[in-house]
């Protein structure tokens, strides 16, 4: 007989180390980010804005010198439209922050189109209910 009560007494997870990424580039912080991945450990990323055309996230396994391979690296890739994460993104940011942990990632990076809120989005990613569910990690300015 399964216990309905199990997941209630199930260990809670530990928090997700999480990274803000900053620069004025796409491809620039997407280059930072790509160079941090890991082989074998699960990392989701959420991208502010659209590409510049030379995004080091792609995963083409057809190039023939393709660097990153989705078997090598799995890496879930979310990308929002543009606009202050903080001020006008901060319920597309919830919704797209939800489903990414879902994905239970071992490592987290979010990438920002702009610094100008990012001690703001910081205080609100360090507040309830994410205080329990990211580690948030020094930023990275590419």
């Amino acid at each position: 007989m399964t216990d309905v009560n199990a997941s209630a007494t199930a260990a809670p997870r530990a928090p997700v180390p999480t990274w803000l990424v900053t620069g004025t580039r796409a491809g620039a912080r997407e280059t930072a980010i790509a160079a941090l991945l890991e082989p074998g450990v699960p990392s989701a990323i959420i991208l502010e804005g659209l590409s510049d055309g030379s995004s080091a996230l792609v995963f083409d396994a057809t190039a023939p010198d393709a660097p990153h391979l989705p078997e090598k690296y799995p890496v879930y890739v979310n990308r929002i439209a543009p606009g202050c994460l903080h001020c006008t993104g901060n319920l597309v940011l919830r919704v797209t922050l939800n489903r990414m942990l879902r994905l239970r990632p071992a490592r987290l990076y979010i990438s920002l189109a702009s610094a100008e809120h990012l001690a703001l989005l910081r205080e609100w990613l360090s507040g309830p209910p994410y205080d329990a569910l990211l580690a948030l990690q020094p930023d990275i300015a590419a």
